[in-house]
């Protein structure tokens, strides 16, 4: 049986990696890019392990045989399929007996693969320690009104080849009341570190990113310590466009591609609950409802805007030390541009393939 660590799991070339846990526990965390072929359907592995808890070792064994045995000979051509001409990396949440067994199944077949050596958990621990060396010293911090269009200024300059973190992404939350609509529920915290993870590892070599300004908090997930204390050290860009321009830029983000769905509306409307509870003005308060009963979300966000996110924004830049660099542009793309232009005088140069 052929054995890889996790650090030498990230020196091969385009693996395929088979995660072979249940679907409840891919879905919990898995390594990004990884192909659940689950050993137990969710069902199987609770019932194996009530007869864990409740016979021994042994019985559930036994039990895991009869369930399992069925359907081996899917399963193993369901993992040749996804590893033509590729590396074949297995993995269980330890590294343990479902590993083991599917590469011993693997391995009578012809089919030679790799088992990772401490399964999920292994990788798990292994990015939570790295993650900190991996972060570079600088950082280039993007800020800017709710509606500027921050992170398509990062997507952007991404294309163009610069080093960038893209947390919302990550979170799969876009660091609002509002942050999950069209996303589904968000990322958990595993699936975040995963992602940055991986993102750092795409930027690696480079000695500095561009990032947006965020909460610590972004929905589910948390950023780490270390990176929050780059980011606050950090190169300062405070981007400023019309307020049109920016209900605009909402208007087509969060409005017209979802309007029509079933789900919009309640979903807007559990949201704007938690922002009327925090306001105290009963005149805004009134017009916020009065706009939300009649679906006038045209009429909404400025108010949204002008008297409950801006005024938050403005406190939570006092956190970072270093001084602002304005840039006054007409959208997004404006501010792309001259961002790209102030980074140059500034002697960052993009490092990366655009």
């Amino acid at each position: 049986m052929k054995d890889i660590t996790v650090e030498e799991l990230f020196k091969l070339e385009e693996p395929i990696i088979i995660d072979i846990r249940s679907p409840i526990e891919f879905k919990d965390g898995a390594i990004p890019g990884a192909v659940n072929v689950p050993l137990f359907s969710n069902e199987v592995r609770a019932e194996i392990g009530t007869i864990y808890k409740q016979e021994g070792q042994a019985a559930a064994k036994w039990r895991a045989m009869e369930l399992v045995s069925p359907k081996i000979p899917e399963m193993l051509h369901t993992i040749k399929s996804y590893g033509e001409n590729r590396e074949i990396v297995i993995h269980c949440w330890r590294g343990g007996m479902r590993s083991r067994a599917v590469v011993t199944f693997l391995e009578f077949a012809g089919i030679y693969a790799w088992r990772l050596v401490g399964g999920y958990k292994a990788y798990r621990h292994y990015i939570l320690e790295q993650i900190p060396s991996m972060i570079p010293e600088k950082a280039i911090v993007i800020h800017g009104m709710t509606g500027v269009g921050k992170t398509e200024v990062l997507k952007i300059l991404k294309r163009r080849g610069y080093p960038i973190l893209d947390l919302e992404e990550m979170a799969g939350h876009r660091g609002s009341i509002f942050g999950t609509i069209g996303l589904g529920e968000g990322h958990n915290q595993k699936t975040f570190d995963s992602l940055l993870f991986k993102g750092l590892q795409d930027i690696q070599g480079a000695e500095y990113f561009l990032v947006e300004a965020e909460s610590k908090r972004i929905g589910k997930s948390v950023q780490p310590e270390k990176l929050m204390d780059v980011k606050f050290e950090g190169l300062n860009f405070l981007i400023h466009t019309p307020l049109e321009q920016r209900v605009k830029h909402l208007v087509s983000e969060y409005v017209l591609p979802y309007k029509d769905e079933p789900w919009y509306h309640e979903k807007i409307f559990l949201s704007m609950e938690r922002v009327l509870k925090r306001m105290k003005d009963i005149d805004l308060k009134n017009q916020l409802m009065e706009s939300m009963e009649k679906r006038d979300y045209q009429a909404m966000i400025p108010i949204l805007l002008e008297d409950y996110y801006d005024p938050r924004y403005d406190y939570a830049r006092l956190e970072y030390q270093k001084e602002f660099i304005d840039i006054f542009a007409d959208n997004y793309l404006d501010a792309a541009d001259k961002i790209e232009i102030k980074l140059e005088e500034l002697c960052f140069q993009p490092v990366l393939a655009g």
